[in-house]
């Protein structure tokens, strides 16, 4: 897809639009073209607003793109399309999810005739989920030629005609998807059989590790973030947090974890008073994080694998010479969390930055799980990540809810959160719209209450 947007310049081949041999040098070559892009790494200015980031690099020479008229034009966009953003915000104030939606209405103000999507539904609810499908139907109609990709099956089998499966770099099968199915095309992702768990739930909930009792927090612009949250997390217990991206999931794993202070309410990490303590002070009660910013937040870009997994440890008695890291010490445990998570690397030494999303992913799980934990806060654990990748993660969630972690999971993925949380519960606009058993949810439930509706309204 980089290639296609003119990021890479590809080595071999060619490319033809419209049956006419193209060299795409740029992304402005592209744009020109008629093809838009939404990247799973997102390409955005964080100093710039929303409407400067969609309207970046269109006009022509010096001539300047009417800010008032751009401002309107994506807020009728984002109207019409369910995308829910201010047009007048800045990116560094945006959730990840919503830093998404910029994305999409970025490709859809220019009017691309050839959209790209990488995995675009994370931030929607299952209905503006089918809205944008039938959106995309409607475009697919009128000569609009679309590539989706997803690692949701079911998304590929709804919305494709054709589904092509890329493994190492290689096309390894393209089929019409009348013919083939979820089973299928997730053995030709992996190279070998993958089976679908449903995951054991504990028989009994241990006692309660994290108790959150009238919580509120502000969000980045100094406006309610969360309000009024109160819920448990008992040890052996996943607690899954649904909801549309930016409303309020940032908040909540910051609060729990210490990196964002309270403004109301009280917060019991294993029987201690947590309400406003530091983020260091969580780490030494056994709270691990696993943020949704991978490279914002959760590493050093520049850093090693080998000094990123220890960035929590490092002053450990382990992994110390005097004042010093014992880097023969920290190597070997790079290496051993390189073989148990099968992270895919040159060596221990390489910079962090360079690995794929899915490596990244699993270096960052393979540090805060192999941290001694009584908390487990997970956002978005297989955003990005293949099947094979996937399956790994869940098993592993699941081995640490039954050796008697108390885990919060927050997901867009709704099927995640049901196949593997004891229970679900729903934020919107930072307040919590129910608390469900998850083997019981249904996905129409949970998607009214992620607009917004109260779990009594939705149960009758």
């Amino acid at each position: 897809m980089n290639v296609l947007t003119g990021i890479y310049l590809p080595e071999a081949g060619r490319i033809k639009i419209w049956g006419e041999p193209v060299q795409l040098r740029s992304p402005k070559d592209a744009i020109e073209r008629g093809i838009g892009m939404v990247h799973q790494e997102f390409k955005l200015v964080q100093t710039h607003t929303v409407t400067e980031n969609i309207v970046l690099g269109l006009g022509s020479g010096l001539a300047r793109v009417g800010e008032e008229e751009a401002r309107d034009k994506v807020a009728e966009l984002s109207e019409r399309y369910g995308l829910a953003v201010d047009p007048a915000a800045y990116i560094w104030q945006l959730s990840i999810g919503e830093q998404q939606r910029v994305e999409i209405l970025k490709s859809l103000y220019r009017g691309a005739r050839i959209l790209l999507l990488d995995e675009p539904t994370a931030v929607l609810t299952p209905q503006e989920a089918e809205d944008l499908f039938t959106t995309l139907r409607s475009m697919r109609e009128q000569g609009h030629s679309i590539v989706f990709i997803s690692h949701k099956l079911d998304e590929v089998m709804a919305i494709s005609d054709r589904v092509t499966v890329l493994r190492g770099g290689k096309n390894v099968g393209t089929l019409m998807v009348r013919d083939t199915n979820p089973q299928a095309l997730s053995n030709l992702m992996v190279g070998r059989e993958i089976k679908f768990e449903t995951f054991p739930k504990p028989e009994k909930r241990g006692a309660a590790v994290l108790e959150v009792k009238g919580v509120s927090a502000l969000n980045d612009r100094g406006l309610p973030g969360l309000t009024g949250l109160s819920f448990e997390v008992a040890a052996g217990e996943i607690l899954g947090f649904a909801g549309v991206a930016g409303n309020g999931q940032e908040e909540l794993a910051q609060v729990i974890t210490g990196l964002r202070g309270v403004t109301a309410g009280s917060l019991i990490v294993d029987g201690r008073d947590m309400t406003h303590a530091k983020a260091r002070e969580f780490i030494l009660n056994g709270v691990s994080y696993v943020p949704a910013d991978r490279h914002g937040v959760a590493v050093v870009g520049d850093m090693s694998l080998t000094n990123n997994s220890v960035l929590r440890r490092y002053r450990e008695k382990k992994f110390a010479r005097g004042p010093f890291l014992d880097f023969s010490v920290a190597a070997d445990y790079a290496k051993r969390l390189i073989e148990e998570y099968n992270i895919l690397t040159p060596s221990p030494e390489t910079a962090v930055r360079s690995l794929s999303g899915g490596n990244l992913q699993k270096a960052i799980l393979a540090r805060e799980m192999t941290t001694r934990h009584k908390l487990l806060v997970v956002m978005s654990a297989t955003r990005g990540l293949d099947v094979g990748a996937t399956e790994f993660v869940r098993q592993t969630l699941n081995e640490h809810r039954h050796e008697g972690a108390a885990i919060v999971l927050i997901s867009e993925d709704l099927e995640e959160l049901r196949s593997l949380s004891d229970r679900i519960a729903v934020l919107f606009h930072g307040e919590i719209m129910g608390i469900v058993d998850a083997a019981t949810a249904e996905i129409e439930s949970l998607g009214l209450m992620m607009a917004g509706a109260k779990q009594a309204e939705v149960t009758g």
